[in-house]
């Protein structure tokens, strides 16, 4: 079995020909999806945004509620929106979830209180569930358009590389931005900006990446097509394991992966490590964090690009498996690590790169084991399963790094998700 696993990715490989690679990187709807992943991760605060809310009073407790605050909007509105968007239209869909986006900026720049930053995480989490899962079904049906289905994983491992370099561009210029600016609340408006022009993209997309198969039929048929949809999930073992492995991991990710931010806030702050001996510690700290997303990010996008190398080795269902397993390792030695500057940087990024690794596999595993009529409708199953496990687990992991201490909640979520992995866990027997 090993052996034909492995013909296979060498095979899959071989099909990566300069011609087709080439085609996929000319082609200008493909720039224009990596121009959307680009700006949307222009987000200028994000490596600033639990110490800008730890900074108004808001407690690691009070963060993680934040966190469930915006996964029960994306729960709520998640499936609902995946089936708005393929009758309705995707394009009207994704212009609205950048309208969502844009209010919870204003009011994240007007977070003086933890009531004021619950409205603009619930807008946040709005701007989630119309977005998540939608942009991903109009790539799916940009692919077979253009005959490009061999080469998914390449595809949208290239796109949310485009992603991760918005978002390693984004750290680099919020130093600037967080550090000139006559008050930080300023740095959510200034984040506007790309939004309005990735507003203005969505629109020039072309009109057939708008409706999916079932544009023209009624809503009793919309109704009838989730339905089956819920019905081949109950039936499909394999598929049902991937939702759940993907949901533990990516959660466990989402409700950890800003901690960088206390941590570096505590060892720098406290002991007055100094980078730049001429500004303050405060503006220094600033600096750190924004080159530690920097190089996490850089470094993300380059394993995003080359996610699909990993396949000419072994399965995709076996690189799955053993990402999960590698970021409980990573949580066991963050528990250990925790006052190291430097290993906590590198495991930080290590985390990112495990995740930009395992989603564009991912994205094309569960492409293959589900219908086409039901794309956004399952991908969005599966970002509201993350949401879930995120809205229990956050507000734990929240109250437990702030009552007994970050170390303590690292060492819980290894232990987690060891203890789940009779559920996420693809067995042998279920790869063919």
């Amino acid at each position: 079995m090993s052996t034909v696993d492995i013909a296979i990715g060498i095979e899959y490989h071989q099909l990566m020909n300069i011609q087709t690679k080439s085609a996929i990187i000319k082609d200008t709807q493909i720039k224009k999806f990596s121009a959307y992943g680009f700006l949307k991760n222009l987000t200028f605060f994000e490596p600033y945004l639990l110490v800008y809310l730890m900074g108004n009073g808001i407690s690691l407790l009070e963060v993680g509620i934040l966190i469930s605050i915006k996964e029960i909007m994306v729960n709520v509105f998640e499936v609902p929106s995946g089936v708005i968007a393929d009758y309705f239209g995707r394009k009207k869909e994704l212009c609205t979830c950048f309208l969502f986006y844009i209010i919870s900026f204003i009011f994240f720049s007007l977070s003086t209180s933890f009531l004021l930053a619950a409205v603009a995480m619930g807008f946040f989490g709005l701007g989630e569930a119309f977005r998540s899962g939608t942009h991903k079904a109009m790539i799916y049906t940009y692919i077979e358009k253009m005959n490009w289905e061999n080469h998914k994983t390449y595809i949208y491992g290239r796109t949310r590389s485009f992603s991760q370099l918005g978002s390693a561009i984004s750290a680099i210029l919020g130093i600037f931005i967080i550090i000139y600016l006559p008050k930080s609340s300023y740095i959510f408006l200034v984040s506007i900006v790309p939004y309005i022009i990735d507003f203005i993209l969505i629109a020039t997309y072309p009109n057939y990446l708008d409706k999916s198969d079932i544009c023209n039929t009624g809503i009793r048929s919309v109704s009838s097509m989730v339905k089956r949809s819920i019905t081949n999930l109950k039936a499909k073992k394999r598929l049902r394991t991937l939702l759940y492995s993907n949901g533990v991991f990516e959660s466990m990710i989402s409700c950890t992966k800003d901690f960088i931010q206390p941590i570096f806030e505590f060892i720098i702050i406290g002991s007055g490590i100094l980078v730049i001996s001429s500004i303050s510690s405060e503006n220094n700290l600033k600096i750190i964090l924004g080159i530690s997303y920097f190089l996490i990010h850089i470094l993300s996008a380059l394993a995003s690009r080359n996610s699909f190398r990993l396949r000419c080795f072994k399965t995709g269902y076996w690189w799955l498996n053993s990402l999960y397993l590698s970021l409980s390792i990573i949580f066991l030695l963050l528990s250990i690590l925790i006052n190291q500057v430097i290993l906590v940087l590198v495991l930080f990024v290590l985390m990112y790169l495990l995740l930009n690794l395992r989603k564009p596999i991912y994205v094309d595993i569960i492409d293959y084991n589900m219908e086409k009529y039901e794309r956004a409708t399952i991908l969005s199953f599966s970002s509201q399963l993350k949401s879930l496990f995120t809205i229990v687990m956050a507000p734990i992991i929240g109250y437990v790094a702030g009552t007994f201490g970050i170390m303590q909640a690292m060492m819980m979520i290894s232990l987690i998700m060891l203890i789940l992995t009779p559920f996420t866990i693809i067995k042998k027997s279920s790869w063919d």
